[in-house]
């Protein structure tokens, strides 16, 4: 899979290019995926592999959008997906039942996922499970918070955040801190020929097609299916705080959940830990038994 050849990916007008490039790729019929799946699968077609890794890359750079404000160029998250891809198309089973689009998104984001928070390292990011969560939650929430309110940030909703996202305040702070940095435009001119031509217009159309319709049905039903099937290995206790927590649109504070149950914030917060080493162990075994990556509650 190593020597497969991919569009060139290079900074500024280079990138420009490798959206037109890959832009200009048809995307594949479930036939004609599940049969290149078959082929790679069954024969070791390295040339039926490169068609399934070539006609996903547009799927890479839309979800590579989604982490251009960690101060990253999006050139190099583009790259790291896509070996991310790669690896997805060498361990997908066609006989599973499900488009390579659905699989190969998980392993896209950690890919990324991974790549950010290595490059963060140098300002000392932390590797608890908590603060990846802050880390990749931080701009969310404070997104959230503008558009409710229609105001700025203040004191008073970084305490908020660091209740919900179970950090210190200082924590939050920090993060905020370090995280600030000019977002990546891409707004700007294409070429020089051209200035109205904008780099967002060689991306995906994002009107409903039949491959972004079953991505989205299927993801949700996966997504369903999985939290269904794991909850259940969890008490009643559990259920509810984690529901609160990490389920819910609007999750609830430790504070509030401290006071309804008569107990501690920081034992709802060993509480809501514990639940959710539950439901990761239950998707791990899952996966050992299925040969499927799933995507666990953020």
């Amino acid at each position: 899979m190593s020597n497969i050849n991919l569009p060139v990916i290079s900074s500024s007008s280079g990138f420009n290019k490798y959206l037109q490039e890959i832009n200009n790729i048809p995307s594949l019929t479930k036939e004609e995926e599940f049969l290149l799946a078959k082929n790679y699968l069954e024969n070791n077609d390295l040339e039926a592999a490169h068609r399934l890794v070539l006609s996903h890359l547009k799927l890479v750079v839309k979800i590579a959008i989604k982490y251009k404000n960690y101060g990253l160029p999006l050139p190099e998250l583009v790259s790291e997906g896509n070996i991310g891809l790669m690896q997805a198309v060498k361990k997908y089973d066609h006989k599973l039942g499900f488009r390579l689009s659905t699989y190969a998104m998980w392993w896209i984001k950690a890919s990324i996922q991974e790549y950010v928070l290595k490059s963060w390292s140098l300002v000392k990011i932390g590797t608890t499970s908590a603060q990846k969560k802050l880390f990749f939650s931080l701009g969310k929430i404070k997104h959230r918070i503008i558009n409710t309110y229609a105001r700025a940030i203040n004191d008073q909703d970084y305490q908020e955040m660091a209740d919900e996202l179970g950090v210190s305040l200082k924590e939050v702070v920090e993060m905020d801190q370090r995280m600030a940095g000019p977002d990546i435009s891409l707004n700007r001119s294409a070429n020089r020929e051209d200035e109205n031509a904008e780099i967002i217009e060689f991306l995906p159309e994002q009107k409903p097609n039949q491959e972004i319709s079953l991505l989205q049905k299927q993801d949700i039903e996966n997504k369903k299916l999985v939290l269904a099937e794991a909850m259940q290995v969890l008490n009643e206790r559990e259920v509810k705080i984690l529901t609160a927590r990490k389920l819910n649109y609007s999750p609830e504070t430790l504070d509030s959940l401290s006071m309804e149950y008569n107990i501690s914030k920081e034992r709802v917060r060993q509480i809501e830990t514990r639940a959710f080493e539950k439901l990761q162990n239950y998707v791990l075994a899952r996966v050992s038994r299925d040969g499927q990556l799933l995507e666990t509650v953020n």
